[in-house]
């Protein structure tokens, strides 16, 4: 399959497949890369679209940045990848996994997409910094004192958690078809579901599946989940 490595306004980037004027923009989550996306290009391009897939901060190609993948660099990153594709392809979907999600749900609430998967995505990032609290013993005065704590999963910042509660996602305006894991510890299938009904989203559910889908069963599903979805 034709793999043409390009930059966005700095950011490296991939645009797989063939001249199409039909395209699949893809957002990885965390502990991934833009090259994650040749499974879903593979199947894109079969149905003639290209697909276009970037690193997000500290990840990739962009590892040993100083910035970090936090939601005012994502919403910058995503924005100007948006603005590119948009720009140049007349037909776009979105595919975001998991706090890629939660970026597009920022950074793109007010573009509309011909159609848009989400893999295990955070919808609710209020409930996962509560969770954190929670796992890590972390108070909320503790977190407003110190402004900034470092766990086992991610740095917890008070001006992010102050930016969630100011900011819900409320609205999405694409259709929309979500996988969603019954075993996923980072948001619940309640969340996922109101989600859903609130904006219309169809919700493909696997229920032995845990956030990461990692397992040869999981790939299996999510693969044939795009096969229906693209």
């Amino acid at each position: 399959m034709k793999k043409e490595k390009i930059t966005i306004g700095g950011i490296p980037a991939i645009v797989w497949g063939e001249q199409s004027e039909r395209i699949w923009l893809c957002v990885h989550g965390k502990m991934s890369d833009k090259e994650s996306a040749e499974g879903l290009a593979q199947i894109a391009a079969q149905r003639g679209y290209q697909t276009v897939s970037f690193d997000l901060p500290q990840h990739g190609e962009r590892a040993k940045e100083s910035a970090r993948c936090d939601i005012w660099n994502g919403i910058r990153d995503l924005s100007a990848v948006g603005d590119y594709v948009f720009e140049r392809w007349s037909e776009v979907c979105l595919y975001a996994c998991s706090l890629g999600a939660f970026f597009s749900l920022h950074a793109y609430r007010d573009r509309r997409f011909a159609r848009c998967l989400f893999q295990s995505p955070i919808l609710d990032m209020e409930y996962l910094v509560g969770q954190m609290m929670i796992w890590f013993g972390i108070s909320e005065e503790r977190l407003e004192r110190e402004k900034e704590i470092d766990t086992p999963i991610d740095l917890m910042s008070w001006d992010y958690y102050q930016y969630v509660l100011r900011h819900p996602v409320d609205e999405w305006h694409s259709p929309t078809n979500i996988l969603f894991g019954g075993r996923d510890n980072l948001q619940t299938l309640d969340i996922i579901r109101s989600f859903a009904e609130r904006n219309g989203c169809a919700v493909t559910f696997s229920e032995q599946s845990e956030h990461p889908f990692m397992s040869e069963a999981d790939v299996r599903i999510v693969m044939s989940w795009l096969n229906d979805n693209i």
